[in-house]
Order: C-alpha cells, then structure tokens, then sequence
C-alpha cells in the first residue's frame, strides 16, 4: 500500500499529462490520474483496460475509474495518454483532491452507478469490438464501485491527510 504511482512517471511521460482540472469528468475516481475533455477515438482501452472506461452518452469521452495499482498499469495509463490528442490526462489529483472532496465524491457514488447502468444500456448493443470491450469495463467498474474501491479511497484519504500510503496494520480513515 506504500506505494505512489505518479512516483513511476519519468520527465517524458509527465509532458503528456496537461489536463485540467476544473475540467475533469466527474467520473474520474479521486486519485493522482484523471481526465478532462478527451476525445480518443475508443484508444484508451486498448491501452488501459484495468483502469479507463468511456463515458456513456459521450462519444469516445474516458476516464480514469481505477487508479493504477502497479507499474505495469501506470505505463498503460502512459500509453493510453499519449494516444490522446487534446492532452486531456492529469497526474496532478494529489495536490487537488481534498479529503471532503474525495468524502463528497463517494457520497455521491450512486450517481456514478446509475451512469454505469445507462452505459451498459448504450453499449450492450454490441455494434462492434469496441462497445463490447466497454460493457466489460463497465461491468468491472460496478463490481469495484461494490467491493474494492471503498478501502482504496480510505487508503487515498490517508495519503491525503499524512502526505504518504499508509503501511499494514494502520488504521484508515473513514468515507463518511
């Protein structure tokens, strides 16, 4: 759990990270690596499929909806960056998301789950390999809104508050 993602990123790999903040989507999970305005062409899960999905009712808009859990996620999310034309990823959440911000993000998680349910909707028509890939990201993303990504947000709201991931055994704080 000590470990920090954007640590991985080298000089070249932050100059595709400009996106900006009071632009991201509101999808985004809270953590270092979210999205603005993107517009990929269905790139960003060809890249990254543990951690971008597409927004429902957005042409080819994505967001981050898991942060990356290791190295070889962070380079996917690298990858899926630098395919972006607009530079619409940001690595710079830790010095933007606050703890009440993450806490308020979470209380409103229903909404995040009914956009799931009209994203399956919208790309359960199966027209192509692309909307296929996205059902199956929606579908990880509800089971991660259900079980997971509560205790990696508690483990994100340390971060925040103690400036570090915490270790084994330490206690996390609380959602809300």
């Amino acid at each position: 759990m000590g470990w920090d993602p954007v640590g991985e990123l080298t000089d070249e790999d932050q100059k595709l990270f400009g996106g900006r903040w009071e632009e991201r989507l509101w999808l985004n999970v809270p953590g270092p690596f979210y999205t603005a305005e993107t517009d990929t062409c269905w790139t960003g899960r060809l890249h990254a499929p543990d951690n971008v999905l597409y927004a429902a009712g957005c042409e080819s808009v994505e967001y981050v909806f898991r942060q990356p859990r290791d190295p070889r996620e962070v380079r996917n999310v690298v990858a899926a960056a630098n395919e972006e034309p607009f530079g619409e990823y940001a690595c710079d959440g830790d010095l933007r998301w606050t703890p009440p911000a993450v806490r308020q993000w979470w209380a409103e998680r229903a909404r995040v789950a009914e956009h799931m349910v009209g994203a399956l909707a919208e790309f359960g028509r199966g027209r192509d390999r692309y909307e296929d890939d996205a059902v199956l990201g929606a579908l990880d993303f509800q089971a991660y809104l259900a079980d997971g990504l509560a205790a990696d947000l508690r483990a994100y709201l340390f971060r925040l508050e103690e400036g570090r991931y915490p270790e084994a055994g330490e206690r996390l704080p609380e959602l809300g």
